[in-house]
């Protein structure tokens, strides 16, 4: 099972004075996806980045782009983000009245679909969606805030998730952000993720760490 886990840094941890070095640093490291997480300030508390960097930083790694949208509306914007670069862009069920269409329209612009679910945010949401989608990312904690514990009954929600997931008979990529460390990785993993999002468990230590920071993570 351990080979099998994908390894996707946060970049909001990274050092943002030299984010391009940064990001060939750990997909030198071995990260398989690099995760961009997008606040408008609006949908969550936070802001962060828009589709120009991603356009930027889009030359420092030939990775796959794992872009989560933590925005609200989020059709407007979809076309930047993937003229930018995404490879896969994720968005909340809440921010549009219309998943479904969302999902197509992301697909029509060649990037794979995801769906985040919120910790408040029940699994039944993906019963009419999950044959059209390529990612189901399952938050850990509240989004948009920093500095949160993992929130651990949050893990019957992924066992429940990679259950439909098998159930489709698909493959999708279960995907887990917030609080994921060497300690709760490992919890995330057993209750069937595949992809872990790591934002300071994969930059601490700096570059000549990163390498031993994602295969600790991997459970390697």
């Amino acid at each position: 099972m351990a080979n099998e886990i994908k390894i996707s840094p946060s970049i909001l941890s990274a050092d943002f004075s030299c984010l391009g070095k940064e990001i060939e640093a750990i997909t030198k490291a071995g990260a398989d996806y690099i995760h961009v997480d997008v606040m408008d300030g609006h949908f969550v508390p936070n802001l962060t980045i828009g589709p120009e960097v991603i356009k930027d930083i889009r030359k420092s790694s030939t990775k796959t782009f794992d872009v989560h949208l933590m925005i609200e509306p989020v059709d407007p914007l979809l076309e930047s983000f993937a003229d930018a670069g995404s490879d896969i862009i994720t968005f909340h069920p809440e921010a549009e009245k219309n998943p479904k269409e969302i999902i197509k329209k992301i697909k029509n612009l060649g990037c794979k679909s995801g769906l985040s679910l919120n910790p408040s945010t029940n699994e039944n949401v993906l019963e009419d969606l999950i044959m059209d989608l390529d990612l189901i990312l399952v938050m850990t904690v509240v989004p948009g805030f920093g500095g949160q514990s993992f929130m651990e009954d949050q893990l019957i929600k992924i066992k429940k998730i990679r259950e439909m997931i098998n159930e489709s008979g698909k493959n999708i990529d279960l995907e887990v952000d917030g609080g994921i460390n060497f300690e709760t990785a490992p919890k995330v993993i057993e209750a069937g993720a595949n992809v872990l999002v790591a934002g300071t468990a994969t930059f601490s230590g700096g570059p000549d760490m990163y390498e031993k920071n994602i295969k600790t993570l991997r459970g390697l």
